[in-house]
């Protein structure tokens, strides 16, 4: 364990340099990666006022789930501050109306000394990381420094739980230096116990106690309510491609798709995609409406992903056309929106599953069979109604894990009575 750990803080000092170049190579899309470099290094300007209770949420995923979290915390703890880090400049911007009482920051790189820092800067109560974030020297600081360090919405996919195992005993290790783990599935915690965790209990998703949106998504549709409105939401590189490849073969007249990418720095390159292919689109940040003949609206705006859901007659998911894992169909079954995934779903395995079963979400094994299933799926209108009510069914059903989760962080800080 000492030699692998050894290997391990080494690699990490001549990593160092080019983990910087990266934020500056990513800062030409996006300027946020140039601000608060010190912060990586565990030097931080923000001084709490209270106690902290910190959770760590590695980008935007992940800090929606923490939110979730976040009311339950400032009942139950309102003699404590919240503090969320962040790994990324898009899980910062996130919830962006947190910013009052609730503290931002990133997490310092796993660097013992820039540690050692974060935790005598913010002496946190207790720390919470959400869902595979496994940092050896922070984990084994916390420990050292009785800091309870609890790993919760936990999620650890067989290709990842496969990673870890060639990198025993320090996963092993590290994941024995947590107080405890509370995993999404009962698969998700067998894997973890596979890797050599000992305290790992079964709590549910978070992403499914999300709050229910409002039924007046923001000033969508921008288009005609007449056509039949189809989206590739949160879409990964190639999976565009793929798409608008398909696109000139879809039977379906007068069809809208609403492209929206995962990631806002490929706003741009996503629109030379469609002006490569010669398909008229509109931006959504141009915030006009969408003529009936044109085929595409470019979803370039954040923060709309659930107006899109509940404006939309289908939702294709990213990320599970191509082996990228798929991303979260919770957010489009929790408003009724009906979903197709595709073969790749190790990110979100139980959930697309159960959504299927539950007739919430349909699955096609490869790209070619949305020529039949989309079809199929803007022509039925009762077909889309119920599944959108197997969406919300589902979605209720398989609430919880916040509380759950709640009641195991008294076991390491009980509430205070006054």
């Amino acid at each position: 364990m000492l030699t692998t750990l050894r290997r391990y803080s080494a690699l990490l000092v001549v990593l160092l340099p080019f983990a910087f170049l990266r934020l500056l190579w990513r800062s030409r899309l996006d300027a946020r990666y140039r601000q608060h470099w010190a912060e990586r290094l565990g030097y931080y300007p923000l001084h709490p006022q209270k106690p902290i209770i910190w959770l760590h949420a590695v980008s935007v995923g992940e800090t929606r789930a923490a939110t979730i979290l976040v009311p339950l915390l400032r009942t139950h703890y309102p003699q404590h501050q919240l503090l969320i880090t962040h790994m990324t400049p898009t899980g910062r911007a996130t919830s962006p109306e947190l910013n009052g009482d609730v503290l931002r920051a990133y997490l310092p790189y796993d660097l013992p000394s820039a540690v050692a820092r974060f935790l005598a800067h913010f002496k946190p109560a207790l720390g919470l990381l959400l869902e595979t974030e496994l940092w050896p020297h922070l984990i084994a600081a916390c420990r050292n420094a009785q800091v309870p360090l609890l790993l919760v919405n936990a999620r650890l996919s067989e290709k990842s739980a496969a990673g870890y195992r060639r990198h025993q005993p320090l996963a092993g290790n590290t994941l024995r230096g947590l107080s405890l783990i509370a995993a999404q599935t009962f698969n998700d915690a067998q894997r973890i116990k596979d890797l050599g965790a000992q305290d790992v209990v079964v709590s549910g998703n978070l992403k499914f106690d999300a709050p229910t949106p409002s039924a007046n998504p923001t000033d969508l549709p921008c288009w005609s309510i007449t056509r039949p409105v189809w989206m590739a939401a949160s879409t990964r590189p190639g999976e565009e491609a793929l798409l608008l490849n398909l696109l000139p073969r879809l039977n379906i007249p007068n069809a809208l798709l609403v492209l929206v990418p995962r990631h806002p720095q490929r706003f741009a390159e996503v629109a030379a995609l469609l002006q490569a292919h010669g398909i008229d689109f509109v931006r959504r940040s141009e915030g006009r409406p969408v003529p009936d003949n044109v085929p595409v609206l470019l979803g370039d705006s954040m923060g709309e992903m659930s107006a899109y859901y509940q404006s939309v007659d289908v939702a294709v998911i990213g990320g599970s056309l191509l082996p990228f894992g798929g991303q979260n169909l919770i957010e489009a079954t929790a408003v009724g929106c009906p979903a197709i995934v595709g073969p790749h779903t190790y990110n979100f395995h139980d959930a697309a599953d159960f959504a299927v079963a539950a007739g919430a979400a349909v699955r096609v094994l490869q790209p070619n069979e949305l020529l039949t299933v989309l079809p199929d799926l803007l022509g039925n209108h009762e077909l889309r109604q119920r599944m959108g009510d197997a969406g919300r069914h589902f979605t209720l059903a398989h609430r919880g894990a916040a509380q759950n989760i709640l009641t195991l962080i008294q076991r390491f800080l009980p509430v205070r009575h006054e």
